[in-house]
């Protein structure tokens, strides 16, 4: 066995070269053994997400503009009450076929058109999981302070080009090594971290919110502040807070000097959990209702943790890590030493399980469709970790200005993705999928298009980038006209509404097989046509009963497509 062999991952023997690139076992559908996450764990999944140092923050750059504590707060509820509808759109795929992203986006961009996809996604992945163990070695500081105050007396023998500290570095370190054997559980059971993480997270939090009044006397002065802002400018301030929890836009430490942009909503890899629904309604609700109630109840203990650390101390400290820090000057006692270790190993385990979550699972699943043969979801999860030690995260995080233009146009890509991928699944196929046919590049097939890329979807795509590149030379600091500024603040929507309409115009002018946009919804898959079933069935199971891929090597379904009903 040669040493390309020995590389490879497991496989289902006699497959061909061109099925090797579009399938292996954690790109096939999931098998029914596999689809463990209930409501309760997607609930929990959300509840341990909302519990970060980006959400605690999240406030400060709104009351920054001007926006008073409860102005603030209404475009927390509102972003992220806009936001849970489209996460729920874009996980339905998921949930109903039990595929993954990368899969998904075959259905939109084509059998190789959507690799353009999943490489962004892969990548900014990659980035942000060393950005993301970054804060969280800022956590492990505080918490190995508390522990042992010499920490903060270790001598830097780095150089000064390193960017670091010897101390600093040794922190990012033991969380970076901390992380990787989560990487290891596969999706399916990683979902026990959530409900550790929803249960510990949310107690350290609620401990801090109270010490934090009791040590002022009081919730502070933020909350007695008005606006400062109003008429037409109070409008604007309240747009660009309202997309940036769209986008989740928070000061990620005290080392940025601006807001940075971390595009959670289709980077935050839905359809790859809700593959592992047990049924499409437990991917539903669930993020319905505990996105914005969540995040909403988050960003209101940052407002009052912040507003009183500003009476005990002269100034609004939002960062949870620095707050915590300053707990530690000035010799403090034994119980604060205490309740400054039990918070911050609880923001240790909240910044492990974001970036398990957020990261190592989404470039996982991109970079196994990019190389089936070589990798599966265990790999690239800890191809991520490597490349976000490589990449020296904290260099990036020093450089804001240049790191905050560069994800901001990456949210503008995002979004214009976003549009065709559900205008495709909403719209113009309206839930009818052709399971066998993501697997094979026959030309019969319905996603093959020209050459296995879709032109529609691309020149719909590159539409929704176009009306925000304007904008986006002005937010980079060139004189740009307000309309285009404002077009650019408001990226999401129109990013996603301009690829939406490009996408649904060419597809009526140049129909694509299977397309079904003036019939009803229904959910099924017709990958044997032979077979049609009774329109009131809500899903053509992927899987065989026992859990084996029903994809044989040919890429076809075995015998008759199964129909089974499933709770919508």
């Amino acid at each position: 066995m040669g040493l390309l062999q020995k590389l490879e991952v497991p496989r289902p023997p006699g497959l061909t070269y061109k099925q090797l690139f579009l399938s292996n076992d954690d790109l096939a559908p999931v098998p029914p053994d596999k689809r463990q996450w209930r409501g309760i764990n997607f609930i929990a999944f959300w509840i341990a997400d909302s519990f970060n140092v980006n959400t605690w923050m999240i406030v400060s750059s709104m009351v920054q503009l001007g926006l008073s504590w409860w102005q603030a707060w209404i475009c927390v509820w509102l972003g992220y009450g806009f936001a849970a509808p489209f996460i729920c759109m874009n996980a339905r795929p998921g949930a109903v076929f039990h595929v993954t992203f990368p899969v998904v986006a075959r259905t939109s961009f084509g059998l190789y058109g959507s690799l353009w996809c999943t490489f962004n996604r892969g990548v900014m992945a990659c980035i942000w999981y060393g950005v993301q163990a970054s804060i969280g070695g800022d956590c492990m500081k505080v918490m190995l302070r508390a522990i042992w105050p010499s920490v903060n007396d270790i001598p830097n023998d780095l150089p000064e080009s390193s960017g670091t500290t010897t101390r600093d570095f040794m922190c990012f370190f033991l969380f970076w090594l901390i992380s990787l054997p989560a990487i290891w559980f596969p999706i399916h059971k990683i979902r026990h971290l959530f409900t550790l993480k929803s249960i510990v997270a949310p107690i350290a939090g609620i401990t801090f919110f109270i010490w934090c009044i009791v040590k002022a006397r009081g919730v502070g002065p933020i909350i007695s502040r008005p606006s400062t802002v109003h008429g037409s400018e109070l409008g604007w301030d309240m747009v660009v807070s309202l997309m940036s929890c769209i986008s989740n836009m928070a000061t990620l430490s005290s080392r940025c000097d601006l807001p940075i942009h971390s595009l959670r909503l289709f980077d935050r890899n839905a359809p790859d959990f809700a593959s592992r629904a047990r049924t499409p309604s437990a991917a539903l609700w669930p993020q319905f209702w505990a996105v914005p109630i969540g995040f909403s109840l988050v960003s209101f203990i940052g407002i009052i943790v912040s507003s009183s650390s500003e009476t005990i101390y002269g100034e609004a400290i939002w960062s949870p890590i620095d707050l915590l820090n300053r707990f530690l000057d000035d010799s403090p006692s034994n119980a604060t030493r205490f309740g400054v270790w039990f918070i911050a190993a609880s923001f240790i385990i909240a910044q492990l399980g974001t970036n398990i979550s957020a990261n190592s699972i989404s470039a996982g699943c991109d970079l196994t469709s990019l190389f089936p043969r070589f990798i599966n979801i265990r790999r690239g999860g800890y191809i991520a970790a490597a490349v976000g030690l490589i990449i020296l995260p904290w260099n990036l995080l020093k450089s804001s200005n240049q790191f905050t233009s560069y994800l901001s146009a990456y949210s503008v890509f995002l979004s214009s993705i976003a549009g065709v991928m559900i205008t495709e699944y909403y719209v113009i196929r309206r839930g009818r999928y052709r399971v066998a046919d993501l697997y094979h590049s026959e030309k019969s097939g319905w996603y093959y298009y020209t050459y296995g890329i879709n032109f529609r979807a691309y020149a719909a795509y590159i539409s929704g980038i176009l009306i925000n590149v304007v904008g986006f030379a002005g937010a980079t600091g060139r004189k740009v006209p307000l309309a285009a500024t404002r077009i650019y603040q408001m990226s999401f929507f129109t990013g996603f509404g301009v690829s939406a309409l490009i996408y649904i115009l060419l597809n009526v002018l140049f129909p694509v097989p299977g397309s079904s946009i003036r019939e009803k919804l229904w959910e099924v898959d017709l990958s044997d046509d032979s077979n049609h079933a009774s329109k009131d069935v809500v899903l053509a199971d992927a899987a065989n009963d026992d859990g084996t891929s029903s994809l044989l090597s040919d890429g076809k379904k075995r015998g008759n497509t199964s129909v089974i009903v499933e709770e919508a």
